[in-house]
Formats: C-alpha cells, structure tokens, sequence
C-alpha cells in the first residue's frame, strides 16, 4: 500500500512514517502537489548478508592470528614529543 503525504507533513510526523515504512508500506513525500521522495524499508539480499558474513569471518580470523603487542600505555604528551 502507498501512503502520499506533504513534506511539511512529512517534517512534523518523520517517526511515524519510518514505522510504517518499517512495517513494509510505501511512503511517499510531495512537494506542491508533486512526488519527490519515497520512503521505504532497506532490504539486504541474501548475497550481501553473507558477504558480510564472510568478510567479518576473515577479520576475526586475521585479528585472532595476530600477536598482542604489549606496548607500553601513552599519555596525551607522548603524542607531541
């Protein structure tokens, strides 16, 4: 379903629209009567979900491999010698 609202309308009830925009409605944004933007709910494809997946595997699996350093703490002056 398509719900039409003004932008100043758009402005005062922003909360509201993302919810119904969330819920899976369309929302879409007029300016003097005429359609300028649509608000609708991001949707993440199957494949970019476990792009990210992969790449924070190798991230994790990166880090963990790494030696902890063991560095002496600095202070705010250490920065500036």
């Amino acid at each position: 379903m398509v719900k039409t609202v003004s932008a100043a309308e758009a402005n005062r009830e922003f909360s509201k629209l993302m919810k119904l925009a969330e819920s899976g409605e369309r929302v879409v944004v007029t300016s003097r009567g005429q359609p300028k933007v649509q608000i609708t709910r991001i949707e993440e494809d199957d494949a970019e979900k476990a792009r990210r997946r992969e790449a924070f595997a190798r991230l994790t699996e990166r880090l963990n491999s790494q030696p902890a350093q063991n560095l002496p703490r600095l202070t705010r002056d250490d920065f500036y010698d």
